[in-house]
Formats: C-alpha cells, structure tokens, sequence
C-alpha cells in the first residue's frame, strides 16, 4: 500500500530544538477527510498529488479507500507519485492500484482537455516549499488553465507554507519571460500558502483564461502566519529527494541559488542546501567573513565534504568524488533564519573570495530566471554588498504585499 511505502521510506520527522508546545494545525486534507469525504461520494475527479499528501501518516488516497472514494485519474508533479525521481528527471505515464496515473513533468506539464473530459471536479494536495522556483506550484497553476478550459471545478486542499506567512522576500520576477521554474511575477518567497496562491493566481490574471474557473479552498484550522513548519505539530515529509528534512527547506530559498552557479550547493551529500563549496578556497576565511556578517539564526563553520554519487536523489553532482572546502550552515534560531538574504549573503562571499578566472564561469544559465531578475547577478558581479543588493527588492515587496492582502486566507491573532 501507498501508506506503507511512504511511512517506512520517506516519511521524515525534524526534531525542533524549540521547547515552545507545538500548535496543532490540520491540513484541508484533514478536514475534507473528518467529513468522510462526503462531498467527493459520487462524483469523478482528478486527484493532482505526491507522497506529501499525508494526514497522519497515512496518503490521502489510502484514506479516501477507507470511505469507498476513489480517483479516476491521478496527475503528479515532478518527482512522480512517489517523490523519487531525481530533479529534472522526465517520468512517463502509467498507473497506481489500478487508477490511471498521467505525468506532468514528462510529455506534457499541461492535462490535456481530453484528460479532463467526464470529470466532476479536479482536487489538488500537494505540500509546496514556499519558493517561485519550485515547481510544484507552477503544476498547480496549468491544471487550473486546463480545467477553466474544460469547465472544471478545480478545489485545493491547503497546506502549511514551510517558510510561514511573513517572510516574503526576493526580487519580484519582471523583464524576463515566464518559464516552469518561474512561472509568476511573484517575489522568490512569497508567503503564501497553495490556496492563498491559487486565489491570487485567479483573481489577478497571473495566468490566462482563468476569468470563469470555479475555484474552491478547503481551508486549514489552526494555521498562523508566523508558523515555520516545526510550529504546526506535523511530521515534515520529504516534500522532493533533496528537501529531505525542515532544515534543507528552510535554507532553500536563498542556498537554491547556488544551483546556478559553478559552487556545490551541497547534493551529494546528506544534508543538500546546508553545504556550499568550491575547490580550492579558504572555507576558514568564508565562514569568518559570513559569521561577521551577523546574519539572524545561522552560523558558519568551515568543513571539507566530497560530493558522491546518490542514486535518487543526486547521481551526478558538481564535483563528484573531488573534496570540496566549504561552509556548513547550522540553523541556531529557525524563527529568525532570513533564507533569501543568507543565500545572498552567501553567494556574495564566496565570489567575492574567488580569483578572477574562476569568476568569470561562477554564474550559469538559469541563475537570472530563478533570481526573478538580472539585477542579482549584476550587483554580485559589481561588488555590490548583500545589504545593497537585499534592499534593491524592497519596493517590489512592498507591492506584492499590498497586491496579495486580499487573497489571504489566515491572519495572526491580534496581538493581546
């Protein structure tokens, strides 16, 4: 069974060092699920999901079997039903306990319109990172053109966004066309949740032909803006092979960066997206220039690590089997930890300590289209200091806040 697979392989639990009780927050997966399911008795629909759709350790498909509910169609997003498949990794279509199972990171990113003929409804589960580059929201937002196109309801079940509520930060992305890892002019961490999202996507016209689409949230309980992932009481479920535990998540944003770069951004190894390395360099000097940066809930210690071939999950990383010198970023305070501007912070150091041959090759293709603009990559090129580069952002932030205030789904208590 889908249940037992996943507890056994993928589910994987943070132990957050944070002694403050931990809120309970239910999924809208969970709520649909206390009601039996009853409003899916019936009906045909699409279910668009991965092994992150879990209530309590048990899949959502898993559950809707317990109540005679089932899919007649299953889409999956990049990593496929399971999680598994490598990062950029093309799947083909097949099935799961009998129910057809159509990739939209294959053939196709798109369902078809004959893909949808029949259906009552679509429903969406999926747990996102809270990044524009992840693709898992991209997937959300072209089933939503296809099932406007097909005159498809389309409902979501909303999830905790990992990062919480309030960091928002990054480059909104403008002056570049859209594309899969960069599918919204949104900020690189947005701060929203899938539902929130998806109303936003609707009723600002982020994507075409969306006027009519019957759009519904099943909303969480329990839920605050400020909550990063270890706040809500669920157990973090690798939400893709290398986002296996909250740390890499939380660190993602901005060490996603690196990926783009000639630098190691840490696959290979255990704990992707909490190393950065580069032959050759002085990892004591770099992880003495980032701690002198005092940047809020990280510290920097210098290692030596060597890429390695990780079948799953990275088979062919930068620099595989060459030691690397490095830093590793430990998370002392996951409440005060800004990812983006670490990841600034961090890529602005380690060019600036580079020799000029090897700056010349230090960015590769795709680094402007994850930034959301070219200006990041200019003002490192320049010299110019995170604090410049981080404030370059400021108003576009400020826009995006104003723009997204209706969408918003949850608000945090006022303050006693």
């Amino acid at each position: 069974m889908l249940r037992c697979i996943i507890v056994v392989s993928l589910l994987l639990v943070l132990c957050c060092p944070d002694p403050s009780p931990a809120a309970t927050v239910k999924s809208g997966a969970q709520i649909l699920s206390e009601t039996g399911f009853a409003s899916l008795k019936g009906k045909r629909f699409a279910l668009v999901t991965n092994q992150s759709a879990q209530v309590d350790g048990v899949h959502l498909i898993d559950l809707m079997a317990r109540h005679g509910v089932h899919p007649a169609l299953i889409f999956t997003p990049e990593h496929g039903i399971m999680g598994t498949a490598e990062d950029g990794v093309r799947l083909s279509d097949g099935a799961f306990s009998g129910v057809p199972v159509k990739s939209l990171y294959g053939a196709t990113k798109k369902p078809r319109v004959e893909d949808l003929k029949g259906l009552d409804l679509v429903l969406f589960d999926i747990q996102d990172a809270g990044v524009r580059f992840y693709t898992y929201i991209s997937t959300m937002g072209l089933v939503m053109e296809a099932a406007a196109e097909a005159r498809v309801p389309f409902v979501v079940l909303d999830r905790p966004n990992p990062l919480g509520g309030d960091d928002v930060s990054g480059f909104v992305r403008r002056d570049l066309p859209a594309s899969f890892t960069s599918l919204y002019p949104i900020p690189l961490a947005h701060g929203m949740t899938v539902g929130e999202l998806a109303e936003m996507i609707k009723g600002e016209a982020l994507l075409p032909g969306l006027a009519d689409l019957d759009l519904s949230v099943v909303r969480m309980q329990g839920w605050q803006r400020w909550m990063r992932w270890p706040d809500t009481g669920l157990p973090w479920v690798a939400t893709s092979p290398n986002l296996a535990s909250f740390a890499s998540a939380l660190l993602y944003p901005g060490i996603g960066l690196v990926e783009s770069t000639s630098a190691s951004e840490g696959r290979g190894s255990d704990t992707p997206f909490q190393l950065v390395g580069w032959p050759g360099i002085d990892g004591q000097a770099l992880a003495h220039k980032l701690n002198a940066e005092e940047l809020p809930g990280v510290r920097f210690e210098p290692v030596r690590f060597t890429p390695v071939s990780l079948p799953g999950k990275s088979s062919a990383p930068k620099y595989k089997n060459r030691e690397l010198a490095a830093v590793r970023i430990e998370i002392t305070d996951q409440h005060s930890v800004l990812p983006v501007e670490t990841g600034v912070a961090v890529i602005c150091s380690l060019y600036a300590a580079l020799p000029e041959p090897a700056r010349r090759v230090f960015f590769r293709g795709g680094f402007d289209d994850m930034a959301g603009s070219a200006e990041l990559r200019l003002g490192v090129q320049r010299g110019e200091s995170p604090q410049v580069l981080t404030a370059r952002w400021a108003e576009g932030v400020r826009l995006f806040q104003k723009q997204r205030q209706g969408y918003l789904l949850y608000a945090d208590p006022p303050a006693q």
